[in-house]
């Protein structure tokens, strides 16, 4: 089955499963009330560590080096805040994984080393090694 449609169909079942469980046990309106606290406590978090990530991209730029890390880590700030906006207990939980930067760090290089693997394995095979030598002639140069 196609990852996409998957999960398509797959996040809100949970979502709406979570609904029902967390609110039998602590009430409809308490579920609704800790749904809005998780988002805007989240956004506003990750608003925070998202200046901070901005404040190390330019501490690297001034430095003359690339910010990749700092990069990558915005836009997964910006997924996390994505995700904590969404309603839902699942989404909350993987976007307050997201944006603490603990976590945030070992899901990052466990996904940058598996594609780093990846992609060197596909890159080998793309490369041919050989050698040239520029030849002039001297004819053309006399008219």
């Amino acid at each position: 089955m196609n990852t996409a449609l998957l999960l398509i169909i797959g996040i809100p079942l949970i979502e709406i499963y979570l609904f029902i469980k967390i609110g039998s046990q602590i009430g409809a309106f308490n579920t609704v009330l800790l749904i809005l606290t998780t988002a805007v406590a989240g956004v506003a978090y990750a608003r925070y560590e998202g200046f901070n990530t901005l404040k190390s991209g330019l501490s690297q730029l001034v430095k003359n080096e690339i910010p990749v890390y700092e990069i990558i880590s915005g836009a997964t700030l910006a997924f996390a805040a994505l995700l904590l906006i969404l309603p839902g207990f699942a989404t909350d939980i993987i976007g307050i994984l997201l944006i603490v930067p603990f976590t945030r760090k070992v899901i990052l290089s466990k996904f940058i080393n598996k594609n780093k693997k990846k992609y060197k394995s596909e890159n080998n095979k793309n490369y041919i090694d050989g050698d040239y030598e520029d030849i002039n002639d001297d004819n053309d140069k006399k008219i």
